[in-house]
C-alpha cells in the first residue's frame, strides 16, 4: 500500500492530464517508461488523423497509459500484454478499454493500426541496442511489416541502426518542459510523404520537418543566441528550424543558432560581449559585469563540457548580476578557436 501511495504521487506530475489517474495503480519501472500525458496524448491525436477509423492495437499497453490517450480520441481500442501483472492494473486503470493477454510478437488482431512501446530497461540499466529491446525491435518491425505501425523507442537511438533493421519511414523526436521524452518510429502509411525525421516542441505546439528548407547562412553572431530545443538538435533539424525563423549558424557543425531578432516564445541570450575563451579572460570580463549567478552553455568545447560546475566554481563570482555565458568552438582543424559569449538571457 505505501509503494501505491508513493508511485502515484510520482505519476501525478507526469500523467496528471489523463482522467481519474489519481486511482491508478503501477509497477516503478512501468511507471519510469511511461509517456507523460501530453507526450500520449499528441501520438494518440497524430495516429486517429493519419488512420480515422482505424482499430488501434497496442501490444505492450503495460498498466495502460497509451490506452488511456488512445481512448479520448477513439472508442476502437484494443490493448494486450504479456505481463499479467501489469495487465491486471491496465484493466483497473482503463476500465472501459478491451484487453487480453497475449505476446506482441505474436499477432492476435488483424487490420489494426499497431502501436508496441517495447521494454527499455532490464535489471535496473536501460538497454541501449534496439535488438535488446523487449520484444527486440528488429523482430517487432518483421512480425508487423504488413500494418501500419507505432513504435516507441529510446530518444538516443542511433537512426543509422534504425535504417539497418529496414525500418523506411519517420523517426519523430518530441520534448516536453524543454526536455526531449522519447523517439517515436512511424510507418510509411502513417508518415507523412517526404518526410524521414520530425522535432515536436509540444511546449511550444511546433513541429518541424527534413522536407523543409534548410538554407540557412553560416555567420558571426548577433544580437542573439538561440540553443534550439533538445528535439530539433536530436533530429538533425538544425538548418531547417534556422531557416524557418531566419536565423543563422555560427558553424556549420555547432547547433547554435544567431539572429537580430529573437523568435516568438523561445529564450534567447542578448550578446553583450564576444572574447577568445580563456578562463582568465572570463572571469575579469564577468567581474567587470557584477555577475554573480551565471549559467553556462557548452558545445564543442571538451574540457569546459565535461565539467561546467567545476568552472563556474573556479570563476569565484561574487557580484549581484545574472548572466549566461555561451562558449562554443567556431572553425576546424587548425582555425578551430573557442569563443566566449557573454550574455543577457531573455528570460
Amino acid at each position: 500500500m505505501v509503494e501505491t501511495v508513493l508511485l502515484r504521487r510520482r505519476a501525478a506530475a507526469k500523467l496528471a492530464e489523463l482522467a481519474e489517474t489519481s486511482g491508478w495503480l503501477f509497477t516503478d519501472e512501468a511507471l519510469q517508461q511511461a509517456s507523460a500525458a501530453p507526450v500520449a496524448r499528441h501520438r494518440a491525436r497524430r495516429i486517429a488523423a493519419a488512420a480515422p477509423g482505424a482499430v488501434v492495437h497496442d501490444v505492450t499497453c503495460s498498466v495502460g497509459t497509451e490506452l488511456a490517450a488512445l481512448s479520448e480520441v477513439s472508442d476502437r481500442v484494443l490493448g494486450s500484454d504479456l505481463d499479467p501483472v501489469r495487465l491486471a492494473m491496465a484493466r483497473h486503470n482503463v476500465s472501459g478499454a478491451a484487453v487480453v493477454r497475449a505476446d506482441a510478437l505474436a499477432p492476435v488482431s488483424r487490420d489494426t493500426v499497431v502501436l508496441a512501446d517495447p521494454g527499455r530497461r532490464g535489471g535496473g540499466r536501460r538497454r541501449f541496442d534496439p535488438t535488446d529491446y523487449q520484444p527486440a525491435l528488429d523482430r517487432l518491425l518483421d512480425v508487423y511489416r504488413d500494418r501500419d505501425v507505432v513504435v516507441k523507442v529510446a530518444p538516443g537511438i542511433d537512426f543509422d541502426k534504425v535504417g539497418l533493421l529496414g525500418f523506411q519511414g519517420e523517426i519523430e523526436i518530441t520534448s516536453w518542459r524543454t526536455s526531449v521524452r522519447e523517439a517515436c518510429l512511424w510507418s510509411p502509411g502513417l508518415a507523412e510523404t517526404g518526410v524521414r525525421r520530425r522535432a515536436t516542441i509540444l511546449d511550444r505546439d511546433e513541429q518541424i520537418t527534413d522536407a523543409e528548407p534548410a538554407d540557412c547562412d553560416v555567420r558571426p553572431a548577433g544580437r542573439w543566441l538561440i540553443d534550439p530545443d533538445g528535439a530539433v538538435v536530436r533530429a538533425g533539424l538544425v538548418r531547417q528550424y534556422g531557416a524557418r525563423h531566419g536565423l543563422w549558424q555560427l558553424d556549420p557543425d555547432i547547433a547554435y543558432l544567431s539572429g537580430d531578432q529573437l523568435p516568438d516564445g523561445v529564450r534567447g541570450f542578448e550578446v553583450l560581449e564576444t572574447l577568445a575563451y580563456n578562463e582568465k579572460r572570463l572571469g575579469q570580463a564577468l567581474a567587470a559585469r557584477d555577475c554573480g549567478a551565471l549559467e553556462i552553455l557548452v558545445r564543442g568545447v571538451r574540457d569546459v563540457q565535461a565539467d561546467p560546475d567545476g568552472l563556474r566554481r573556479r570563476l569565484r563570482l561574487r557580484g549581484s548580476q545574472a548572466l549566461s555565458v555561451v562558449i562554443t568552438r567556431v572553425g576546424t582543424g587548425p582555425a578551430a578557436r573557442a569563443i566566449a559569449f557573454v550574455c543577457r538571457p531573455s528570460r
